[in-house]
């Protein structure tokens, strides 16, 4: 079942064109907030729905903070291992907000989380699934993630690091997409995917030569493709260092 819903994602990623952007608002004491917002391209899923772009029914607006989930589905956490509640346990803040809406053409999914640290913000991209594990008491030992993604911030170097947690799976993975990209060859899709930081101070060096700098240098934007980033996790790696205090 796992592998089934893992896969409906890489295909909603692959072929309905989906534009994801994260967001950071980082303080110079370190607290901040973090969201990553989906959106589908409506230009690049008209081409892949065709006829069907018009006929579909579909609509959803909902929101919720992952401890709701804890505090609903008790009994199941209770049951967890100490070391699976303290996984769910990092995502008791996260926020959600799922909008589809055939009839405004509008498919979006914001997560979000205010934060202390930033060290203390867990993978963002696996919320859903959490929650979807404790409504339908799966094992998280089903997942099937290959990446994990996690930052740091000590008050001048920022980082954001991903890190390849199962070669096999990554192996399985990049043969699954770059099966998909073929499928999709033929459709001009749009599939963004685009860091967006924001920093107490000016920036003094980025580690990726890409990333576009803003005039006043406190923050920067970063943009790949979405396939290219589950094809190869850790080319989203980034290190971002700032000016001393006494600059400004």
């Amino acid at each position: 079942m796992k592998n089934k819903i893992y896969i409906f994602i890489l295909l909603v990623l692959l072929t309905t064109s989906c534009q994801i952007t994260e967001t950071i608002h980082l303080n110079q004491d370190g607290s901040g907030k973090i969201e990553s917002e989906s959106l589908r391209d409506e230009h690049s899923y008209m081409q892949l729905a065709g006829e069907n772009y018009s006929k579909e029914e579909k609509f959803e607006d909902t929101s919720y903070v992952f401890k709701d989930f804890i505090t609903k589905y008790a009994e199941t956490f209770s049951k967890l291992p100490t070391s699976e509640k303290a996984v769910f346990q990092k995502y008791a803040t996260v926020n959600v907000h799922i909008k589809k809406s055939s009839f405004e053409k509008e498919f979006r999914t914001k997560i979000s989380q205010e934060f202390d640290k930033i060290s203390a913000v867990p993978d963002l991209y696996k919320t859903q699934e959490y929650a979807d594990d404790l409504e339908n008491n799966y094992a998280l030992s089903a997942e099937e993630h290959y990446y994990n993604v996690s930052y740091a911030f000590d008050g001048s170097l920022f980082k954001r690091t991903v890190k390849v947690t199962d070669e096999v799976e990554l192996k399985k993975q990049q043969d699954k997409i770059s099966e998909l990209k073929t499928r999709a060859a033929n459709f001009k899709i749009n599939q963004p995917y685009v860091l967006k930081y924001h920093f107490p101070r000016k920036i003094k060096s980025v580690s990726n030569a890409n990333a576009k700098i803003s005039e006043d240098k406190k923050s920067m934007e970063l943009q790949f493709l979405i396939t290219d980033c589950l094809v190869n996790p850790e080319s989203t790696n980034l290190e971002v260092i700032l000016e001393p205090d006494e600059v400004n």
